[in-house]
């Protein structure tokens, strides 16, 4: 069983709901990437997802397309990013790390080459947005390697294809709350609760729901019918301008243990 898939059964069993907590690679500060991990798993969190630096995002908002800049500034690349997960595994051996990203990084990295160093680290999945169902084929080293491929499904999903997605969902489906970029719009639950509900019921893997919630009442909110919750820009935005690995853990722990808690209680 993978660390995903183990981290769901146990969530699961325990009737918990599953945080995953989003930040990019290197930002706010390169030197503390690996103690911010830490922190993260420190205030609650159940998996990382680690954002892969890129210049050209197509689903990132403002804020989290700022956050690459700034690490890509730093000439953070791939190759740092599994140096630093690799890191984290000296001393987390369990918690579940993705790579959300896009193909251009691994096309250039080389598909075998990343498929390889990637479990090497002590990578479990990996989210690359840009890359459809028709376009899969292309990730195979991955799959072979023991990487998962986390698929995103929208409200925009047609019937078909939802139904091609839960079928070839593994480790969990990634459900986008609404048409938009990362750390925009506004919630509808009730929407969001029926059309997760009808995915639950035909995937074959937990689903993850993400984009939009910000604080403990839209994490909670969410909870109620969804087995993880995501939280990306929000967290971007209070991690911003944090130089030290006090400060990091400090605004980390300010902002996820209140989610956690809030997640906890229902």
């Amino acid at each position: 069983m993978s660390r995903i898939d183990r981290r769901f059964a146990e969530l699961k069993a325990a009737k918990r709901t599953g945080l995953i907590p989003f930040v990019t690679a290197g930002d706010p500060s390169p030197d503390h990437a690996v103690a911010l991990m830490h922190a993260l798993v420190d205030a609650g969190a159940d998996l990382i997802e680690l954002g892969v630096p890129f210049s050209d995002p197509m689903a990132d908002g403002p804020v989290i397309q700022h956050a690459s800049e700034r690490s890509i500034a730093k000439g953070i690349g791939l190759a740092h990013v599994l140096h630093w997960v690799g890191e984290f595994r000296t001393r987390d051996t369990d918690t579940p790390v993705v790579l959300m990203g896009y193909l251009n990084p691994i096309e250039i990295h080389g598909y075998a080459r990343f498929a390889k160093e990637a479990v090497e680290a002590g990578v479990d999945g990996v989210l690359v947005v840009d890359c459809p169902l028709e376009e899969a084929a292309v990730l195979k080293p991955l799959i072979d390697a023991g990487l998962q491929q986390i698929r995103l499904a929208a409200p925009t999903t047609a019937p078909e294809r939802l139904a091609q997605l839960c079928e070839a969902a593994t480790g969990f489906l990634y459900y986008v709350s609404f048409a938009g970029i990362t750390g925009a719009g506004h919630l509808s639950t009730d929407d969001i609760a029926v059309r997760v509900a009808d995915i639950r019921a035909r995937a074959k893997a937990p689903v993850a729901v993400g984009f939009g919630i910000r604080d403990p009442a839209s994490a909670k909110a969410i909870a109620g019918f969804a087995d993880a919750v995501v939280i990306g820009s929000a967290l971007v935005e209070k991690l911003d301008g944090a130089s030290d690995a006090a400060t990091i853990a400090e605004r980390v722990s300010a902002f996820l243990a209140p989610i956690r808690a809030a997640l906890d209680e229902r």
